[in-house]
């Protein structure tokens, strides 16, 4: 029996699995409805259908926690903090949406806690963790019952300061535990060693609000599979379910990390090192940039509403899914998501019960997908489509073929802007990247995302729908530990125990998941003294002395002018201050191989059916697994797979290169040279 390694990504229409057998490298792909009531129940079944197999480990991508955010399914949500800080949720940022033209309409969210859960406590500690006042402890006594007393049993913790000295915390942390030992609870020096306790109080109440929901889930699938298993973080590493289970936050964008990882190694495979992902599944796309083979991190992305601080993959992620809704808005005008048909009841076409013409419906209507998904196992309904569209089409006093093409002229659009959100507002070309499109809808707008934006191509990789799960197989285990330490005249002394501090963290967590010798990543958050905001940049290894502090303080100023144009490299007047210093703990893996020519080849067998682009017009329809390295498909055609479809537009060219993906570029292939 073979013996694999298993990738499970759940989306929001579909769980795509990926199986690599360790000693050939073959890899097998299969995918299987999402169940959104029990995720579970989908995992469980894209795992069976792979047959009998020696499963040596498996790692799991999953929307738990992003979807109970996206959702905002938080209620009986405490909050303790320090005595005189209980508004500090309400004071918030000073930031408006959209600008401050919108200032006299924009009313503020309500708070991830309503004020009358929000209780405090006293004693204070100054910024360096030194005790100004003690600990409160009949106080938390008082505050611990409260909450039992009103069957409030999850809660986050955030006092003043406890970034640089946890005791407080923790001393709450105990009492929590003994006077209202039911309560889940989250403290922020645990999620967060970090200062900025707007930020920090939020990302912690994330953490404690998710962590009831992940640990249920968690449980369930460790119970249905029987083995250990890994879960895909935010941060681009994975980690064992055991001990995600005491951090759940580090995976609220767990699928999106891993579909960029995976497509940055293919990209880069086939010479493709610096690129833009697209990620198009049933409810949401999500883009990243990726240089050099490396996606983006950031520590200022959110979810939904809520800042999470903690490091992940920098993603846009915008409403615009093959299960995305097209609705009419009071002005008249045709409007496509954010809102989601999802998996169930899904697009009209997949006769479950759904009542709107979603990005999907517009697709089978022109005739750019087929009657059918995943090979035949889902049949779709053409005059159920035809039917909703024809509908829309009536209300708008459009033809039918407008109103589908507008559906997806606006789901492009939506695309396009998330894709200029990470690179026009970043100060990077977007005409100096390919694109890598992949998940099921992925695909699909990739010649209109290239006139759009003046794309130099889009790749397609092999099953491009199973991208995501093949990413979960790519990346290292991987821990993030941070501490605040804010000074313009850095202690190399301090530097090097913080240091140390953190790398024994690291190491102590890696030996718990079997790395015995593991490798750590320096970085530091630096900025000029009177910036309100920092600027990460990697920091060597090895003894901390005059020679790493300068270089460290070079490459600030190099990562500064590359971003904002300008740096105070030779200008004494203008002070560097260190903020935050960081390890990253990585458990290295090893990672399957890209494969030339994946496809077990089939013969070619002509096809067409009716396809509208510019006009209706019979059109070639070509199965991928048929086309081998070199084959150049001229527009306007189809071409086909299992988990997704490539619609290649009049005066476009597919070209298939030797690791099997399709490059769609503008042009015939001659005129390219």
């Amino acid at each position: 029996m073979r013996s694999v390694r298993i990738g499970v990504d759940t989306g929001g229409t579909f769980t795509d699995v990926v199986a690599v057998d360790e000693q050939t490298g073959e890899i097998v792909t299969t995918k299987t409805p999402s169940t959104p009531a029990n995720p579970a129940d989908g995992f469980a079944a894209g795992i069976a259908k792979l047959g009998e197999l020696d499963v040596s480990a498996v790692v799991h991508g999953t929307t738990v926690a992003t979807n109970q955010l996206l959702e905002e399914r938080i209620a009986g949500l405490g909050f303790i903090t320090t005595e005189g800080f209980e508004f500090v949720l309400e004071i918030a940022r000073q930031s408006v949406p959209d600008g401050y033209g919108n200032s006299y309409f924009w009313v503020k969210p309500p708070r991830i806690v309503p004020v009358h859960l929000v209780r405090t406590v006293g004693g204070r500690l100054d910024h360096l963790g030194a005790e100004v006042w003690p600990f409160a402890e009949e106080q938390a006594v008082e505050v611990a019952r409260w909450y039992r007393s009103r069957g409030v049993t999850t809660i986050g913790v955030c006092f003043l300061h406890s970034y640089a000295n946890p005791a407080h915390e923790r001393r709450m942390r105990d009492v929590l535990a003994r006077e209202h030992p039911e309560a889940v609870v989250s403290i922020s020096s645990d999620v967060l060693r970090e200062y900025r306790e707007y930020e920090r109080s939020v990302t912690t109440l994330v953490d404690a609000a998710v962590k009831p929901a992940m640990r249920r889930y968690l449980a369930d699938v460790s119970a249905r599979l029987g083995m250990p298993f890994s879960v895909m973080k935010s941060n681009g590493g994975i980690l064992s379910a055991r001990e995600v289970a005491h951090q759940p936050i580090t995976t609220v964008l767990s699928g999106p990390a891993a579909g960029a990882l995976g497509a940055a190694l293919i990209a880069a495979t086939a010479g493709h090192p610096s690129v833009i992902t697209l990620d198009g599944g049933g409810t949401s796309t999500d883009v990243a940039v990726v240089i050099d083979g490396e996606p983006s991190i950031t520590t200022e992305g959110s979810v939904g509403r809520y800042p999470c601080k903690i490091p992940m993959i920098d993603l846009v992620t915008v409403g615009a899914g093959g299960g995305s809704v097209a609705w009419i808005s009071p002005e008249g005008t045709l409007k496509v998501g954010p809102r989601s048909a999802g998996a169930d009841p899904g697009p009209l076409c997949y006769r479950r019960g759904g009542t709107e013409v979603t990005v999907t419906d517009a697709h089978v209507y022109l005739g750019r997908i087929p009657p059918h998904l995943l090979g035949g196992e889902i049949p779709l309904d053409y005059d159920a489509a035809r039917m909703g569209v024809q509908a829309l089409a009536d209300k708008l006093g459009l033809t039918p073929e407008r109103t589908a093409t507008g559906i997806l002229e606006i789901s492009a659009f939506n695309q396009a802007n998330a894709i200029r959100r990470l690179t026009v507002k970043r100060g990077l070309d977007v005409r100096d990247f390919p694109l890598v499109t992949f998940g099921g809808s992925g695909p699909l707008l990739a010649c209109r995302l290239i006139d759009i934006l003046g794309l130099p191509a889009v790749v397609v990789p092999p099953e491009p729908g199973n991208v995501s799960a093949f990413g979960l197989l790519t990346v290292d285990v991987k821990n993030d530990y941070v501490r605040t330490h804010v000074t313009r005249e850095l202690s190399l002394q301090a530097a090097a125990r913080i240091f140390g501090e953190l790398e024994g963290q690291a190491a102590e967590a890696l030996d718990r998941e079997g790395f015995a010798e593991p490798v750590f990543a320096r970085s530091a958050d630096l900025r000029y003294y009177g910036q309100a905001y920092e600027v990460r940049v990697p920091a060597p290894a090895g003894a901390l002395d005059e020679d790493w502090r300068a270089e460290v303080l070079s490459r600030f100023h190099d990562a500064h002018e590359k971003l904002y144009g300008y740096a105070y490299r030779d200008d004494p007047r203008q002070a560097v201050e260190w903020v935050n210093l960081r390890v990253s703990g990585i458990g290295p893996i090893s990672r399957p191989a890209v494969r030339r020519d994946p496809y077990p080849r089939i013969e070619a067998e002509p096809a067409s059916r009716r396809v509208v682009f510019e006009e209706a017009g019979e059109t070639p329809v070509h199965q991928r697994a048929a086309l081998g390295p070199g084959t150049v498909v001229d527009g306007p055609a189809v071409i086909e797979e299992y988990g997704s479809t490539i619609p290649v537009h009049p005066g476009f060219t597919a070209t298939v290169d030797e690791y099997g993906n399709v490059e769609v570029r503008r042009g015939p292939a001659e005129a390219r040279g």
